[in-house]
């Protein structure tokens, strides 16, 4: 079963594959990684020696030779210093070296998450809860910039420092010291294991608070005006509190399961420390080992739990960080529903006949189209008309993929579009939306959009065509005024304006209008009608209207009713048939 978007159910198991889909970035910088291993190893060697420095050093002190009092004391002081300055800096060095390689992965994963998304298809961008999913990739990029830097660096030399210590004890000092090393390690890790396995449900749960507050806040914000129109502030204030609410609750467990974690750590290391610190006393006690034994031990293990205290740390976070960014790989594990066929070609010359032969589709259970038929020639402007909910828009959807068929076929200039590349088919087609939403960017910038390639000169004909020379000159900034979050700055009819003019400028074969002029008033509408009458002129235009006054001109009117077409033909012959068409006529002009 494919895994679920939002992982609003228990999640039994981590995603430990996220390490094998790691290991393609770190290859790419194959010396950078080999150095900083090198720098790696040499810093756990002198970390290693530093003890044994120490032990000499006390050793010289505590004994009674003048000669020695001076030279071999400062001798041992300097390389002390240089030792423990040399682990210092090539450590880094080590992050600097493998800086790189954390940073060019997190770019590509970043781009490779970001072209999936734009992929996947419009079902999951409908019922996709923005700020919800802005924050899992957030934090599912910074878990993956964790993992790399430090499961890399740092569990696996950790590791190696612990085994090096054991078997220093072993050969100098016994069994006994080893053995309570040993022991004190494998306790240790058994119950930072254990303890944090039990408590991820919490780190979950929080995740999942955060994401919910969060995307309740931008909801909200996105719909600024719906809000005030209601005077709905409390009860949107009231939603986030409770939102924030079931996020506090959830960091307090997290809380208080972190305190036991890190209790039962402390314990464990308070325990093994002091028994290795009785276990020396007692042998220096008896001159069965030197001062500086005793030193050197007591280095050696506050030098080890350091390091396995930041293990635990680390597995902690590395925990948190998988259940963060289990939910960015769900992503590149959800496949989309339309996708281009084995084989798929590109359509290069294209006519502009369009056919749709006995189209049936339907969302989920709900049947939309039934068996519909109708050709556009070349050239030709055709228009739907229905009533809401009739099943228009949709056709416009099906022209570009954006859902497969259930049954039938839709074909340009005789070619399937579902054997033709999902790209290529998108650039045959320009469109003017009913709803257009613009980005938060200069207006040029957003008519440019149509086609990123054009000159200013094609964008300036554009905006002409579009009847948006006036609009641009009345502007204090001209075309480089910002029009705001989804175009908030703009009026209706403005940002419709926008959107004729970023579809002339693509320069498509078909042009789609999709109610292109339903937020126009009167003498707007009628110039601009005349402008793309002009602009589709060599175009195969398809146009979905709620105006009937709008598609008079139409080669073709296709009339829509619950999902089948009930009558086609000019505007004068369907009015002459005093159907639907005359009836939703009479009714508009009344």
């Amino acid at each position: 079963m494919r895994p679920s978007l939002y992982f609003d159910g228990p999640i039994e198991k981590l995603n430990w594959q996220v390490l094998k889909l790691l290991w393609p970035y770190l290859l790419e910088f194959k010396g950078r990684i080999a150095l900083a291993m090198s720098c790696l190893i040499i810093a756990k060697l002198t970390s290693v020696g530093l003890p044994f420095v120490l032990k000499d050093l006390v050793d010289t002190l505590d004994t009674n030779l003048q000669a020695q009092i001076i030279a071999v004391p400062l001798a041992l002081v300097l390389a002390y210093g240089a030792l423990r300055f040399l682990t210092v800096v090539i450590g880094e060095i080590r992050d600097v070296l493998f800086g790189r390689v954390t940073e060019r992965a997190i770019r590509r994963l970043g781009l490779v998450v970001f072209e999936h998304l734009h992929q996947l298809d419009l079902d999951f961008h409908l019922e996709r809860r923005t700020g919800g999913l802005s924050r899992d990739i957030e934090r599912g990029t910074s878990g993956v910039s964790f993992l790399m830097r430090f499961m890399v660096f740092n569990i696996v030399p950790t590791i190696l420092e612990i085994g090096l210590v054991i078997g220093i004890l072993l050969f100098n000092y016994g069994v006994g010291f080893a053995s309570i090393t040993l022991v004190s390690v494998v306790a240790y890790g058994f119950f930072s294991v254990k303890a944090t396995e039990w408590r991820t449900e919490y780190v979950r749960e929080a995740a999942k608070a955060d994401s919910a507050s969060n995307t309740r806040a931008i909801d909200s914000l996105l719909n600024y005006e719906t809000v005030k129109y209601f005077n709905n502030e409390q009860y949107e204030a009231g939603l986030y509190d409770d939102a924030l609410a079931t996020w506090e609750n959830a960091k307090r467990k997290n809380r208080l399961s972190l305190f036991a974690l890190n209790a039962g750590q402390a314990l464990i290391i308070a325990t093994a420390m002091t028994a290795m610190m009785a276990l020396a006393a007692y042998q220096v006690s008896y001159g069965n080992m030197s001062l500086g034994d005793f030193v050197l031990i007591n280095a050696f293990m506050m030098q080890l739990f350091i390091p396995l205290n930041f293990l635990g740390f680390v597995y902690r976070e590395i925990r948190g960080a998988l259940a963060n960014i289990e939910r960015m790989f769900g992503l590149l594990e959800r496949s989309p529903k339309v996708f281009d066929c084995d084989g798929a070609i590109k359509h290069q010359q294209l006519v502009g006949h369009i056919q749709f032969e006995d189209v049936g589709f339907s969302y989920d259970d709900r049947e939309i189209l039934h068996g519909v038929d109708f050709d556009i020639k070349p050239g030709q402007k055709v228009a739907v008309v229905g009533d809401s909910g009739a099943g228009k828009s949709t056709i416009v959807k099906l022209l570009f993929r954006f859902y497969n068929l259930n049954r039938g076929k839709i074909t340009l200039d005789g070619v399937d579009i579902q054997t033709l590349t999902l790209n290529s088919l998108r650039r045959l087609i320009a469109i003017v939306p009913q709803d257009t939403v613009l980005f938060n960017d200069t207006l040029y910038a957003n008519i440019l959009y149509g086609r990123p390639n054009a000159s200013e000169d094609e964008v300036l004909q554009a905006i002409k065509l579009a009847h948006l020379s006036d609009f641009v000159a009345e502007l204090p900034a001209g075309w480089d005024t910002k029009v705001g979050e989804r175009g908030l700055k703009l009026s209706g009819g403005e940002k419709q304006r926008v959107a004729i003019a970023r579809a002339v400028l693509k320069n498509a074969p078909i042009m789609v209008f999709d109610e292109a002029t339903s937020s126009l008033d009167s003498r707007s509408e009628k110039a601009i009608l005349e402008a793309l009458s002009d602009a589709a002129k060599d175009h195969t235009s398809l146009v979905i209207a709620h105006r009937l006054s709008t598609i008079t001109d139409a080669d073709k009117i296709i009339v829509l009713s619950k999902g089948c077409i009930v009558e086609q033909g000019d505007h004068d012959s369907l009015l002459e048939a005093k159907g639907l068409y005359a009836k939703l006529w009479n009714i508009q002009n009344q």
